[in-house]
């Protein structure tokens, strides 16, 4: 009875390398939030790239090359690829996730909760932070995506906030949606530099929610917060 668990064992375990593979599968993580990458279109890149596993011998090799050219797809954040013990091929793998977007004069971009360059797919149909005008990249991953972040946990100012506009990093412009507008009886507030943004907007949220008769009498176009201690109405 030993000698036969012993043969079992061993001819589990010690599959002929030769064995052919006989499917691949993409385990996509996150699918149910979002879908920027098809099993389809995952197939053709490793077909292009004459490392589709299906009807071949698998080793270490194989899968690490599998592995490689799946993460380096524009839409993948991460990947890994394991063979099962009947030499199936399985890549589990999960997406980027948008922060932003920037749309300058003849180009448009995204900014990856990773911080990194991300390319604008219409695939892409996450509702995020819009930022307009000239824009850096390290302009948009840095100060902005800050800014994103901190709106992701401030939905006061997340549901109010249309769009910013960067003139340059001593100029940003924060635009207001439509309802927000009329309730604050302006279109946009003048943030200057992105320096001490909450602060800036935890002053205006007081000034708002405190001077309600006040503002609708006057009518502004924008609010200037540049200056610590003041808000400056402006027609």
């Amino acid at each position: 009875m030993a000698l036969m668990v012993s043969a079992v064992v061993w001819g589990f375990f010690m599959r002929p390398t030769n064995t052919p593979c006989s499917s691949i599968q993409y385990i996509i993580e996150d699918r149910d939030e979002r879908l920027y990458v098809t099993e389809s279109e995952l197939d053709q890149l490793l077909r292009t790239a004459d490392i589709h596993p299906v009807g071949k011998p698998l080793d270490r090799g194989v899968l690490q090359r599998i592995e490689n050219a799946v993460a380096r797809h524009p839409m993948v954040r991460t990947a890994e690829c394991f063979s099962t013990p009947r030499n199936d091929v399985r890549v589990r793998l999960t997406q980027r996730v948008p922060l932003l977007r920037v749309v300058n004069p003849g180009d448009t971009y995204l900014i990856d909760a990773d911080r990194k360059v991300m390319p604008s797919r219409a695939a892409v149909k996450d509702s995020v932070l819009v930022v307009t005008g000239t824009v850096g990249v390290q302009t948009a991953s840095k100060q902005m995506a800050d800014f994103a972040f901190w709106l992701r946990e401030h939905t006061y100012w997340q549901r109010r906030i249309d769009h910013v506009s960067v003139q340059s990093p001593l100029m940003v412009t924060l635009y207001l949606r439509t309802e927000a507008a009329q309730e604050a009886h302006a279109k946009r507030l003048v943030m200057g530099t992105m320096t001490d943004f909450g602060q800036k907007l935890k002053k205006m949220r007081t000034f708002l929610e405190n001077s309600g008769d006040a503002i609708r009498e006057k009518q502004y176009t924008e609010y200037d917060l540049r200056y610590k201690g003041q808000i400056i109405g402006r027609n």
